[in-house]
C-alpha cells in the first residue's frame, strides 16, 4: 500500500472539500469560477515558464502578445476543468438539452458493427472526459488507460470519479498493458490519450521536433486488427462541448511492423497536432512532451 504523507493528505482533503462545494452550485458557475481562478493564478505560477517554452518552440511563429493571450487561455481551460469534475456524472450527453453537441457517431456505431475490437484517441484538449462519458453513455464498455496522480489521496479521487461515470479505468504500466491485449483481443473498446510523454516509446515528429510516442495504439491495432478512431473535444461557451468523432484511420498494414507502428503513430501525432493548432487555448502545454525538456 502507497504511503500518504501529510501534506498529500490535506491536498487530498482539500480537493475533496473544495469538489463537495462545487457540486453544490450550477456546473455552468463553476466552470466560471475555475476558469476566473485559473486564469488569473495560473500565469504567475513557475511552472507557466515550461508552457511558454513548448509554445515558443512549437509554434514561434505567434507573437508575444497572442502566445500570452493562449498561455491565460489554457489556465482559463484547466481552472475550468478541474471545478467541472464534480458534475461530469451528472451529464446526460444524449437527453434534451445536454450541454455536449456531438457529431460523427455514425463512425462509432459503424465500427462497433464490424465486431472489430475499437480504439479509440484523443488528447488532453478541452475537457477531455466528455469523451468517455459520450461512449459509455451510448452502452458500451470502455477500458480507459491512464496516468496514475503523483498524489495517491488525489489518485483515490480519481478513481471513484472514473468508477462514478462507468468507466473501467487502469494505470499505465505492466498491469495496463496486460488488461489492454485482453479486452482488445475480446473484441473490446478502448480509449487513450496521446500526447504525454513515454521516456521507453518511441521518436516520432510532433510540432516540428521528435517527440517520444507511445507505440501501444499501433501495436495493438496493427497486431489485431483493431478498429482504430479518433475523436476530439472542444470547449464551446457556458461550461458546452462539441465532440467530434471521425472516420476510422487507414492502418495499411505492410511486411514491415516496426515501419506499420511509426508510420501510424506519425499520423496520430500529426492530426493530434492540426487540433491543437486550430484551438491552442485548450491543450495542456504543461506535459513534458519532447526530450530535451526539464
Amino acid at each position: 500500500m502507497e504511503t500518504v504523507s501529510p501534506g498529500q493528505r490535506l491536498e487530498g482533503l482539500a480537493l475533496r472539500v473544495l469538489f463537495v462545494l462545487m457540486r453544490l452550485i450550477p456546473r455552468v458557475v463553476a466552470s466560471a469560477l475555475g476558469g476566473f481562478i485559473g486564469r488569473n493564478l495560473g500565469p504567475r505560477l513557475s511552472i507557466t515558464r515550461r508552457a511558454r517554452r513548448h509554445l515558443a518552440q512549437a509554434m514561434p511563429e505567434l507573437s508575444a502578445v497572442r502566445q500570452d493571450q493562449i498561455i491565460g487561455e489554457m489556465w482559463d481551460n484547466l481552472g475550468r476543468v478541474a471545478l467541472e469534475y464534480p458534475h461530469i456524472a451528472r451529464i446526460r450527453v444524449y437527453e434534451s438539452g445536454s450541454p455536449v453537441e456531438i457529431t460523427g457517431l455514425e463512425h462509432l456505431d459503424a465500427a462497433m458493427a464490424s465486431g472489430k475490437p475499437v480504439i479509440l484517441f484523443s488528447g488532453h484538449l478541452a475537457n477531455w472526459e466528455i469523451g468517455a462519458l459520450a461512449v459509455v453513455q451510448r452502452g458500451l464498455h470502455l477500458l480507459q488507460i491512464y496516468r496514475a496522480a503523483n498524489n495517491p489521496a488525489v489518485e483515490a479521487m480519481m478513481v471513484a470519479f472514473r468508477k462514478s461515470i462507468g468507466v473501467e479505468a487502469v494505470p499505465k504500466g505492466a498491469k495496463g498493458g496486460r488488461r489492454s491485449a485482453t479486452v482488445i483481443k475480446a473484441g473490446g473498446v478502448m480509449g487513450l490519450l496521446v500526447d504525454q510523454k513515454m521516456n521507453d516509446g518511441i521518436p516520432v515528429p510532433f510540432f516540428g521536433r521528435d517527440a517520444w510516442t507511445a507505440p501501444a495504439l499501433a501495436k495493438l491495432a496493427l497486431r489485431y486488427d483493431a478498429v482504430v478512431i479518433p475523436w476530439r473535444v472542444e470547449r464551446l461557451p457556458r461550461s458546452t462541448f462539441r465532440l467530434k468523432v471521425f472516420p476510422v484511420m487507414d492502418l495499411a498494414p505492410t511486411n514491415d511492423s516496426a515501419s506499420d507502428v511509426r508510420r501510424v503513430m506519425t499520423d496520430v501525432n500529426a492530426l493530434l497536432e492540426a487540433w491543437i493548432r486550430d484551438t491552442p487555448g485548450q491543450w495542456f502545454w504543461l506535459h513534458r512532451r519532447w526530450p530535451d525538456d526539464s
